[in-house]
């Protein structure tokens, strides 16, 4: 079973988050993929910097979800 990351940029203030952005990677169990959602959010909190995150109340949430292989024709 593989996993994948989607991570959302949000606003309080705007009270709306911009489209989900979907991580590259795949992973293959929910620990290592939450370990990255995690580490990837404090990296964009970073890039983003305290002015834009203060100012317009940002915060990231993500979520790991299955990926299901496709069904093959029988």
């Amino acid at each position: 079973m593989k996993f994948g990351l989607v991570l959302f940029l949000c606003s309080f203030i705007a009270e709306e988050c911009l489209p989900p952005h979907y991580f590259p990677a795949q992973f293959d169990d929910e620990y290592t993929c939450l370990m990255t959602g995690y580490e990837q959010s404090i990296l964009k909190m970073e890039e983003i910097g305290r002015e834009e995150i203060n100012k317009h109340s940002m915060y990231i949430k993500f979520v790991c979800a299955e990926i299901k292989p496709p069904e093959e024709d029988t």
